[in-house]
């Protein structure tokens, strides 16, 4: 695994933190959330400088990068806590996409990288926290193509989007994977802020009519293409949580050199010392796990890449509430308050722990893997044993 940038990476990046710096200070970020609707300039600067088409293949207007891409980004879009939805978009939608067909790249893919479409995938159903498979939303064949009943919430940015991708329970059982334009008539949009600062919307679909070619996917390959842009979304967010703590580690050790007690920075008690060196390493693990879960997006064993990506997500949770609350804590009474930053960057990381599994849900995954895994080696084992006994009963007989 490299764990350093290439030019190209680490140019990018550079451009990316000059213009985090620049349009995403403190009082620009509190005015967009105040507002409660996407920014058209700074999503058109991101759009700009190439983020939002990063991945994707320049057969359809991106850049063509590898997955490895998403850290750099990643890390200087979770420095400046850019709430904008890159990740639901740029890196969920279009992976989902991805793992369509031409025809659906074609249509979709240009747009997204551009900027002139954002996507959101809606996939969770209440009351089944992070379940994958859709139950109560539901899409039907009609003359005219296809209509769609349920309810979807939890979206992200799902208010902002010009476009869902919802799953929904065909007639025979299997997954399908639709785009309903967020002008369709039937939909009703809840838009809601959440305690980072960032939106989430419920869709309540209600006869929903569709053309024939909303359908992205049914079956397997729609459940493979959902699994890849929750991985790549967790991926992405692993890396954003590593830049947040960055910058919060940053933000602190300013604070302490500067704030005094007794005539002395804070900076030089030894106790306040050996936090800032805990807070240090739960940072660095959690950005050495970033790079783990962008790795795994080019795993091939699916196992494998599962385990990668549960285990970056789950020492990015571990991490981020470390650090989160340390920094609050080391700010003292300041860090109660809304006049810092420190508080966004605390609400950033604790709402991470929760986006895409939280800590219980990635254990469980974990526990499924090595439960699978002890089964097949169980059966392999069961399996040369039986192999040895029958050989061993064929030479006897030959002997004999």
């Amino acid at each position: 695994m490299d764990f350093i940038y290439t030019e190209e990476q680490r140019m990018l990046a550079d451009s990316l933190r000059r213009l985090v710096d620049q349009a995403w200070t403190y009082p620009q970020r509190r005015a967009r959330q105040a507002a409660g609707r996407l920014d058209p300039k700074a999503w058109g600067a991101l759009a700009e400088l190439g983020v939002l088409g990063l991945t994707i293949s320049q057969d359809f207007c991106g850049f063509g990068e590898v997955p490895a891409s998403l850290l750099p980004v990643h890390v200087e879009l979770g420095r400046g806590l850019v709430s904008e939805p890159v990740i639901p978009s740029a890196v969920m939608g279009a992976a989902l996409l991805d793992a369509c067909d031409d025809a659906v790249r074609t249509r979709w893919l240009p747009g997204i990288a551009s900027g002139e479409s954002i996507v959101s995938v809606a996939y969770q159903e209440p009351g089944r926290r992070y379940d994958t498979d859709p139950q109560d939303c539901r899409a039907a064949k009609t003359a005219e193509g296809w209509r769609v009943d349920g309810v979807k919430h939890l979206v992200w940015h799902g208010a902002a989007a010009t476009a869902w991708l919802v799953s929904a329970k065909g007639a025979d059982g299997q997954t399908l994977l639709l785009a309903v334009p967020a002008d369709s008539a039937g939909v009703r949009v809840t838009d809601t802020p959440t305690l980072d600062g960032a939106r989430c919307a419920r869709l309540d679909m209600d006869a929903v009519g569709l053309p024939a070619d909303a359908l992205l996917a049914e079956g397997p390959a729609a459940d493979q293409a959902l699994a890849q842009a929750l991985q790549w979304g967790t991926a992405a967010l692993c890396a954003h949580a590593a830049g947040a703590m960055d910058r919060l580690l940053e933000i602190t050790v300013d604070y302490l050199k500067t704030r005094k007690q007794f005539g002395q920075p804070l900076a030089t008690f030894q106790a306040l010392q050996h936090r800032l060196a805990e807070m240090l390493v739960a940072k660095e693990l959690a950005l050495s796990m970033a790079y783990v879960a962008v790795a795994a997006l080019t795993e091939p064993d699916v196992a494998e890449r599962r385990r990668m990506i549960a285990s970056a997500k789950l020492e990015a949770a571990r991490a981020g509430r470390l650090v989160a609350q340390m920094a609050v804590q080391l700010h003292g009474g300041m860090g109660m308050t809304d006049e810092l930053d420190v508080g966004d960057y605390f609400k950033r990381l604790t709402v991470i722990d929760q986006l895409l599994g939280d800590t219980a849900e990635q254990l469980a995954v974990l526990e499924q893997l090595a439960a699978a895994k002890e089964s097949a080696t169980e059966k392999k084992s069961a399996t040369e044993k039986k192999s040895a006994t029958e050989k061993k009963s064929a030479t006897e007989k030959e002997w004999a």
